[in-house]
């Protein structure tokens, strides 16, 4: 989710979903250490709890960005062994780490050992064309020896070659079964399932055999589908909140395209929806930089008629 979870749009999921589990975009190591560091780590309390997402494969250079993430106070680290993408397979990390566990687990090993901070760690089920139960088994052993217990398991292969980030979310196939294998044999680990899930009767029929489930652009595309997690019961509550919020943030010379661009599908799925997202793309009423948008918006799309219940 690299440029899309950023912490304006982690506040707006936050409104949908007091209890949900947020994470930052993938931040690299290099970003992290020799960029701006409050550019990557601040947040809002409101956002608690939430995860740093870190892309690297130095062990050293992970445990400073961990000691950097304690400081600036986040309540989980987690290493992207996932990340298909060829930019990142240049710095050495991110899904072809996965062909050296004992790599990830030293990393695991120096992250878990800078700060009393849980480290979890998410990977696809294979890599290529490495199909085999064993191989991801005995990745998540190698890096379980090194004390991580939380596993979020992208249940697709990563194609290092061949296909674009895009095509690795949707074309290697889904293999859900490797993972409720891998649950099987290790019950004592925490494993999570992501990858294709874009409804509550999947949420739920993965709850049955798992630990939890973590979801990304299905949530990002269609915010709502957050709210059956104790969300707020109106979406007017949630736009209100988000009123109050692009006030400070713009007061402090935030652009308020940056929080909008984050709420488009709030009303996805129901009459008006286009409307919302219209008002709040518009670059003439965004250039003016007044969180009123927001209100506006909602009042047309609330007053144009009333809505079908949600699915």
């Amino acid at each position: 989710m690299m440029d899309w979870t950023d912490r304006h749009c982690r506040y707006f999921l936050r409104q949908v979903a007091p209890r949900a589990r947020l994470y930052t975009e993938m931040i690299t190591t290099g970003a992290l250490l020799h960029g701006d560091v409050a550019r990557h780590l601040d947040f809002d309390p409101a956002e608690h709890p939430v995860a740093a997402q870190l892309g690297g494969s130095e062990p050293a250079e992970l445990a400073q960005c961990v000691r950097l993430a304690a400081q600036w106070g986040y309540d989980e680290i987690n290493l992207n062994i996932g990340c298909p993408s060829e930019r990142v397979q240049h710095g050495a990390f991110g899904a072809c780490l996965m062909a050296e566990p004992r790599l990830v687990a030293d990393c695991v090993r120096a992250m878990r050992e800078t700060s009393h901070l849980p480290v979890t760690v998410k990977h696809r089920v294979g890599i290529d064309k490495i199909e085999s139960y064993d191989f991801m088994r005995d990745f998540v052993a190698t890096v379980a020896e090194a004390g991580c217990t939380t596993f979020i398991v992208h249940a697709r292969n990563a194609w290092l070659k061949g296909l674009s980030p895009k095509e690795n979310r949707e074309v290697p196939p889904l293999n859900y079964e490797f993972v409720y294998r891998l649950k099987r044999e290790f019950p004592h680990l925490e494993i999570v399932m992501n990858g294709g899930i874009a409804t509550w009767p999947e949420i739920e029929a993965h709850l049955a055999q798992l630990d939890g489930v973590m979801l990304g652009r299905a949530a990002y595309h269609n915010p709502w589908l957050l709210a059956r997690d104790g969300g707020q019961s109106q979406r007017a509550t949630v736009v209100q909140a988000m009123h109050a919020y692009a006030r400070r943030e713009c007061a402090r010379g935030t652009a308020l395209r940056h929080i909008t661009r984050h709420m488009l599908g709030l009303y996805h799925g129901h009459h008006g929806a286009r409307r919302w997202r219209q008002m709040l793309s518009d670059a003439v009423r965004l250039a003016t930089n007044d969180p009123d948008l927001l209100l506006s918006a909602l009042d047309t799309v609330e007053s144009a008629r009333p809505f079908p219940a949600a699915a």
